[in-house]
């Protein structure tokens, strides 16, 4: 993601940072004190920000040995925070990484892998990709949190103003709706676009992209995510798709997606599970026009998407990983009531980071957690999502796949602005992406 702030700006804040909730005593060493971990995450704003204090303060209150001590950066600083902070000897003890930096970090020395005890835990509760994911070259690093699949969102009120029963199930009915619902007033200016494509990020820009590839079955990268895979039949065919939606009204990026579609002027849209939870705050009453659906394919039936995520780990630095990968098994595998705050699912037996990801609208990657917990009242819209975790594909994290998804971002919004034709995009791409993963 996009570095914001100078890198000495970043290592004052790395170690001048203050923590949320710190624990009444010190953790000098003295006889009687506790250990004092340190949390590092991106949970700088709310709701995500009290409920992960929330399920910290209660370990807290029920440890008298071992507590924990919250910091909290914006997700734009968090990796480079990461760096810094372990090149000034600052390191948190538990890091909580996007896993497209899994490779990079294991590679410089922040993260350690699992123990054993750990990482079959991890193998065992929770769903492949979201393992994937958490893993570098086959090793386990950490505990699988936050996931994201990927999905059609789409506007009932919109489709049936236009006279669309249902969701598109292939791409030819996704154009099609797309053309349907697309409006624009006298003078050529958008009033509803057909399909949305969004500029927020390097996630949004690129996952929509590769969701689509996906389930024409293709991918970004080669499985073993030394070159890029691009110049495929999928990949040329999601990139004339985008391209053609633009050309004949039914997408405009210069719009912005979020609040487009919050305003009821986006009929579709691809994104991850974590927006439900946004638009419903953004749309209150009118979030009853949203459905999901899952990404159509090329012909009825394909299936296929792409899943991001984030993962608790242990710092390679940290002196109490023993305690460490104690908090983290506690937070992440024992399975509790999921409490008061889970509604009418208050009763249903979860891990607490499963009911901490549903209490805020998204998922962790544990299946059989999350159906329980929609099963007893949680939003249907995230089914899909959790269906798509048995079928979906985990973005390639190999030591430099921040900057080769960058470099893709920059030459699919350069199609989309004209500067490059789809060819010409995928072919710039793919020579500046295989440069990159070859350094």
């Amino acid at each position: 993601m996009r570095r914001r702030r100078a890198l000495a700006g970043l290592a004052g804040a790395a170690v001048t940072a203050a923590g949320c909730g710190a624990p009444g005593r010190s953790g000098s060493g003295r006889p009687g004190d506790p250990i004092v971990l340190t949390l590092l995450s991106h949970y700088a704003t709310e709701p995500l920000k009290s409920a992960l204090q929330r399920t910290v303060d209660a370990w807290n209150a029920g440890h008298d040995r071992v507590h924990v001590r919250t910091t909290a950066v914006r997700f734009q600083d968090l990796l480079t925070t990461l760096m810094v902070r372990q090149a000034a000897g600052q390191g948190a003890d538990i890091i909580h990484p996007y896993s497209l930096w899994a490779g990079q970090l294991a590679q410089a020395g922040v993260v350690r892998p699992a123990p054993p005890e750990d990482a079959g835990r991890i193998a065992r509760g929770f769903a492949g990709a979201a393992v994937r994911a958490a893993s570098v070259r086959g090793r386990i690093i950490g505990y699988p949190t936050e996931v994201q699949s990927y999905a059609l969102y789409y506007n009932k009120r919109l489709l049936r103003a236009a006279g669309v029963e249902g969701p598109p199930r292939t791409w030819r009915e996704l154009e099609e709706t797309a053309y349907r619902t697309a409006r624009r007033d006298r003078h050529g200016n958008t009033l509803v676009q057909g399909f949305g494509l969004s500029r927020i990020d390097d996630a949004t820009v690129v996952n929509q992209t590769l969701a689509l590839m996906a389930s024409r079955g293709g991918s970004f990268l080669r499985a073993d995510g030394a070159r890029s895979a691009l110049d495929s039949p999928a990949g040329r065919a999601v990139f004339a798709l985008e391209r053609r939606l633009i050309d004949r009204g039914a997408s405009d990026p210069g719009i912005d997606l979020m609040k487009a579609f919050s305003a009821g002027r986006v009929a579709m849209a691809i994104s991850g599970a974590w927006w439900t939870g946004s638009l419903k705050q953004s749309m209150g009453r009118d979030y009853r026009d949203v459905a999901v659906a899952p990404v159509p394919g090329p012909a009825p039936g394909n299936r296929g998407t792409v899943t991001t995520g984030f993962l608790l780990g242990v710092n390679a630095g940290s002196r109490h990983p023993r305690e460490a990968w104690q908090f983290l098994r506690w937070l992440n595998d024992e399975v509790v009531p999921a409490g008061p705050r889970a509604g009418r699912a208050a009763a249903v037996r979860a891990t607490r980071m499963s009911a901490l990801q549903m209490s805020v609208g998204t998922m962790t990657g544990r299946s059989r957690d999350m159906r329980a917990l929609l099963a007893a009242g949680g939003d249907p819209n995230l089914s899909p999502f959790v269906d798509a975790l048995d079928y979906a594909t985990p973005e390639a994290n190999g030591p430099r796949a921040q900057k080769a998804k960058a470099l893709l971002r920059k030459n699919i919004e350069e199609m989309w602005a004209g500067g490059l034709t789809p060819d010409g995009a995928i072919r710039n791409a793919v020579r500046q992406v295989d440069q990159e993963l070859s350094r």
